[in-house]
């Protein structure tokens, strides 16, 4: 079967933009869409790619998303990956409105289209919803547990118990070294991780152990940041499922939700990845997360799959 597909990118995060919509690929491709993130995201072998985006039907939103790594795993949602998405629907005039809902494995995400005068997409802005803390949720098993009670007070979970139990700057032992993690979800689960020097930290060898960790039982994206000031901040991530990469849209959310929980840093930043720099805002006005950034097409092309 001869399937379209478009390669895309965010801030160099890579992926093959895959239309589902009438269920083809999933019918005649009987390894699955897993077995098919595989094929196609090789660099050698396939197009290449940290992940392949399906669009869907939904019946709760103006269209669906799904998102596969490149090691088959799927992911509930990507920040890089939904801008992608959302230009790649508009530009080829799928959904004709510059506010989007999409009904993804984190719930409903809403991108908002930014154009130039010529109507080319300039940028994405995508409302990210509310950063999740309960470790329940995310999920965390800390060896400690520290959580803020109902007047901000940090408390020990042995001295009352909370309805809600967090882990900010919570002590991890990643193979006899401790980090001080605060997790965050934005729909995934994130291990935020402050450093004096992002180029001097070993991401590949910390990232997958800290992914792999058993107090992170669906395992963890894991992202490593640098304060400059209060309104920058650098970042290298080590993705789930996808080892280190450029970029990671809701590893920005997440770690800028973390920095301001430790009083590192304000409510609006600019965060500095390798693939660029996107502009993240925790909102007080509704606890959501809204980030900004670009996306660009690569090419477009028919694959045997």
């Amino acid at each position: 079967m001869k399937v379209e597909f478009e390669k895309m990118e965010g801030l160099g995060n890579d992926f093959i933009i895959l239309d589902d919509r009438n269920g083809a690929i999933s019918a005649y491709y009987t390894g699955g869409y897993s077995k098919l993130a595989i094929k196609l995201c090789s660099r050698n072998f396939g197009i290449g790619g940290d992940g392949i985006i399906l669009l869907l039907n939904s019946s709760k939103e103006d269209i669906g998303f799904r998102i596969f790594n490149c090691d088959g795993s799927e992911a509930q949602m990507c920040g890089n990956g939904m801008r992608c998405f959302a230009k790649y629907i508009f530009e080829n005039r799928i959904i004709n409105k510059k506010i989007i809902t999409v009904e993804t494995r984190a719930g409903r995400v809403i991108p908002e289209i930014i154009t130039e005068d010529t109507g080319k997409v300039k940028s994405v802005c995508v409302d990210m919803g509310e950063p999740i803390l309960d470790i329940s949720k995310i999920p965390f098993i800390p060896a400690n547990l520290n959580y803020k009670d109902e007047k901000g007070a940090s408390t020990h979970l042995s001295t009352v118990q909370a309805q809600v139990q967090t882990a900010i700057n919570t002590p991890l032992d990643v193979n006899g070294q401790i980090f001080n993690i605060t997790a965050v979800s934005m729909g995934n689960p994130h291990a935020v991780i402050f450093v004096d020097d992002v180029n001097n930290t070993n991401v590949e060898f910390y990232g997958r152990a800290i992914e792999n960790h058993p107090n992170f039982p669906q395992k963890t994206n894991v992202e490593f940041i640098q304060i400059i000031d209060r309104l920058q901040m650098n970042m290298r991530v080590w993705e789930r499922g996808a080892g280190e990469t450029l970029a990671c849209g809701t590893g920005a959310c997440a770690a800028m939700v973390a920095a301001s929980l430790n009083g590192k840093a304000a409510r609006k930043v600019k965060l500095h990845l390798k693939g660029g720099t996107l502009d993240i805002e925790w909102r007080e006005s509704d606890n959501h997360v809204y980030k900004t950034g670009p996306a660009n097409f690569v090419f477009k092309g028919i694959i045997e799959i």
